[in-house]
């Protein structure tokens, strides 16, 4: 949420982060398991709509099971396309235990193999019970958050249907591109920019984030 704040006004800026407060309030630990769940199929096709059926129709879809995320359709195209929860987020976002929370989201090959796996590592932590707090200390000393990104590493969440807080803005389908801390410089954050960006929590990835059309 802080890549936003930046980019609005004081009466919206103020309404955002009374509503962040209220998130935080009612989410402050995980809720049943069973609330995070989806039926299979319904997953499977909300994964796949985070991108356009040229690439989702041949990507491998994973969907979330009692110990992490498991392959529930064979990929032919290197994509990876599966539906994210809210303890991929910051670990100081409000939603990260937000049950409601489907982030439906296509990464590209190189960001299959070198941005996916730590998110695929936070799902097994928090299905094991790892509290907030260690997960963020495990992930300053994980191999897999602290891989730096394939060159060109990318993702799709275009998904009409993604559902990504309750505050009442309901995000723009986007793009997202992967790149170190301070290795490119893409305008984010500034007037007039469409570009949105901030560095991980606390992997050392910084991630732009660009809305599209449709």
């Amino acid at each position: 949420m802080k890549h936003i704040l930046g980019l609005l006004g004081a009466g919206a800026l103020l309404l955002l982060c009374t509503a962040a407060r209220a998130e935080e309030a009612k989410y402050p630990a995980m809720a049943p398991l069973a609330q995070y769940r989806m039926q299979r199929d319904a997953e499977i096709a909300l994964a796949r709509s985070a991108a356009p059926p040229s690439i989702s129709d041949a990507a491998e879809v994973m969907v979330l099971g009692d110990h992490g995320y498991e392959t529930a359709a064979k990929g032919t195209n290197g994509w990876l396309c599966l539906v994210e929860r809210g303890w991929n987020a910051g670990f100081d976002d409000p939603v990260f235990w937000n049950p409601h929370v489907r982030g439906p989201i296509c990464f590209n090959p190189g960001a299959a193999h070198t941005v996916a796996p730590s998110h695929l590592e936070r799902a097994q932590w928090v299905l094991a019970g790892v509290s907030r707090e260690e997960m963020r200390t495990r992930a300053k000393a994980s191999a897999l958050a602290n891989t730096a990104p394939a060159p060109g590493a990318m993702c799709f969440m275009m998904s009409k249907d993604q559902y990504l807080s309750d505050d009442g803005v309901h995000w723009h389908p986007h793009l997202m591109f992967y790149v170190s801390n301070g290795a490119a410089d893409w305008g984010a954050n500034l007037k007039g920019s469409p570009v949105l960006g901030g560095p991980g929590d606390p992997e050392p990835v910084t991630t732009f984030m660009v809305p599209v059309t449709k």
